[in-house]
């Protein structure tokens, strides 16, 4: 299994200071356990591009484009919302982290790489068509999905959240897109506070309690998710991949386990080999003990390698 590994050192510059959870220690906690566990050797790392402005406002509201271009300092921090901030090196990183994305469906389109992780901040999947939120001001996927659209004529993209938060981004820029199957399993009630019961024939909530522990969360995607995205029959896997749904990460209440990362992943990947020649495109979302996301992130991009 060929595996392309995008991530870029201006994603680390990104810093809100040593109290704020969305740090530059997690992509390093992610490149240090794949060295220690000598997986670094077998994927083809590859320096991320930038996203252009085009690329942006094909996702995003173009006013909202030149907006966050227009507030970036520098020097200080501006917020956009009380959860997200930008300082001076925040752009640049939002850019390589779109453009990563971007760069991952040329890259799996083409045939040079049969899937591919992209190890960037800041997030993603909580930046709506015109609104920061979460820590995310663009929101990665979504842009790599409308390229994916756009550019290579595709009709049956398939998002696939997995993150403990719902992603009201990626909902709000595709709840009308019926090309974009977009599935969310996530706590509920819980940050961003999203309806289950939203009624968008592409959307797919999967509401957890807190509390839910691997066996339930499997039945849920089992029973909930598997099916639909069997019949939708996609053209392209892509997935929001938040491992803040362990039992050791500090901002959510749910019980996952590494198996159950590993799991979802190879019905993803199942999926894909029926459906698509293998092609799957993961994207970092959440996961905020360093610990636990480096040891998950290990085992998820393992077994996107088939190892």
């Amino acid at each position: 299994m060929t595996t392309a590994y995008l991530t870029h050192w201006r994603c680390e510059k990104h810093n809100l200071g040593e109290d704020h959870p969305e740090s530059p220690h997690r992509l390093g906690a992610i490149q240090n356990r794949l060295i220690s566990g000598q997986l670094m050797d077998f994927v083809r790392v590859i320096e991320a591009q930038s996203a252009t402005e085009e690329q942006l406002k094909a996702t995003h509201d173009p006013h909202y484009v030149d907006t966050i271009f227009a507030r970036a300092p520098e020097e200080g921090h501006v917020e956009l919302d009380a959860e997200t901030l930008m300082m001076p090196h925040t752009l640049d990183a939002a850019l390589k982290a779109a453009g990563a994305v971007v760069q991952a469906v040329d890259l799996v389109m083409s045939g040079e790489m049969e899937n591919a992780f992209c190890a960037v901040r800041p997030p993603g999947h909580h930046a709506e068509y015109d609104q920061a939120m979460g820590f995310c001001l663009f929101n990665n996927i979504a842009v790599g999905a409308r390229y994916a659209l756009d550019h290579y004529g595709l009709q049956r993209i398939a998002i696939i959240d997995f993150d403990v938060h719902h992603g009201n981004g990626t909902e709000d820029i595709f709840k009308n897109e019926p090309r974009v199957q977009y599935s969310s399993s996530y706590q509920h009630p819980f940050y961003p506070y999203a309806d289950p019961g939203a009624s968008h024939d592409n959307i797919i909530h999967i509401p957890l309690e807190a509390g839910t522990n691997g066996a339930q969360f499997r039945e849920a995607i089992a029973a909930q998710l598997l099916p639909q995205l069997d019949a939708f029959a996609p053209e392209l896997v892509m997935i929001s991949a938040g491992f803040d749904a362990l039992a050791e990460d500090p901002m959510a209440q749910l019980r996952l386990k590494d198996d159950d990362y590993v799991w979802i992943t190879k019905e993803l990947m199942a999926i894909a080999e029926k459906h698509c020649g293998k092609k799957v495109i993961s994207v970092l979302e959440g996961g905020y003990n360093t610990d636990a996301l480096g040891r998950a992130a290990f085992n998820h991009i393992r077994t996107l390698m088939d190892m």
